[in-house]
């Protein structure tokens, strides 16, 4: 169940592409996990990108964040408990 947010910037709808990215990568868990926020910034800034392979190294950097769990767009993150 989704918790109630807060959050006042454009919600941007989750992609087929991030999805199953996620997926394949088993990383739905960890994207889960992250505040609405990050999850919403990760959503925004890989589909505002203008090229494919700008879309694509985004993801592949939301991916390795995901797995190593300890960044947020290239700042330090520790999920709290």
């Amino acid at each position: 169940m989704e918790k109630t947010s807060r959050l006042k910037r454009e919600r941007y709808p989750m992609p087929d592409f991030i999805r199953e990215a996620l997926a394949a990568k088993k990383l739905t868990a960890a994207y889960d996990a992250r505040p609405p926020y990050q999850r919403n910034d990760y959503l925004g800034w890989i589909t505002r990108a203008k090229l494919p392979e700008t879309q694509q190294k985004r993801l592949a950097q939301m991916l390795d964040e995901l797995a190593k769990g300890d960044a947020y767009m290239k700042m330090a993150y520790r999920a709290k408990t």
